[in-house]
């Protein structure tokens, strides 16, 4: 009896993550292709042309805001959003979490350990965000933002420069380890 459950439970762990893996993938597809349902004339609805489109529309868009002809028209709605007042808090946060992983500047590029306390030996995975707090008169002081497990959210702490350890290893990887608690990558 011991091994059969021993047995399910191996079985839910590797199902599990499969199957909700899959069917987060499934039901995005299913709501992105019912957006666009496009029909083809003589052909009817082919299931996967919304989904299709959609990736291609995301491209046109990426043509045009990269396009000298349509560049600011996109930045005037840019603007327009940054400055509309409850809209500006979500299209702003948005925006800088896409562009700190994929933009220009991504700023999550320099893992860290941080040393939590002087008199302590605990330490803490993050991300330099900004190593220079000299406007906030922190001449001495680095933030960096501490990815929380198994969530999307975490915490930008300021810490003395001394207490940060720069890591010499892919952001990438720091963040699948911190996000995952620790058990990936092992």
């Amino acid at each position: 009896m011991k091994r059969l459950t021993n047995y399910f439970l191996q079985g839910l762990l590797f199902l599990v993550p499969l199957v909700i893996t899959v069917y987060v993938f499934y039901f995005l597809f299913q709501k992105i292709d019912s957006l666009l349902r496009i029909p083809i004339p003589g052909v009817g609805i082919i299931p996967g042309v919304g989904f299709v489109a959609t990736i291609l529309i995301v491209i046109l868009i990426g043509f045009l805001v990269s396009n000298f002809l349509t560049r600011r028209i996109m930045l005037t709605l840019d603007n327009l959003f940054n400055r509309l007042p409850l809209i500006k808090l979500l299209y702003g946060s948005i925006k800088d979490l896409l562009n700190a992983f994929v933009g220009n500047k991504k700023s999550f590029s320099q893992p860290v350990l941080v040393k939590l306390s002087t008199d302590s030996d605990a330490h803490v995975l993050g991300f330099i965000t900004c190593d220079a707090l000299d406007n906030l008169g922190l001449d001495d002081m680095v933030s960096v933002y501490v990815p929380q497990s198994y969530n999307f959210a975490g915490q930008l702490l300021l810490f003395p420069r001394h207490q940060v350890t720069l890591l010499p290893v892919g952001s990438a990887e720091v963040m699948t380890f911190i996000v995952s608690g620790g058990v990936a990558g092992r």
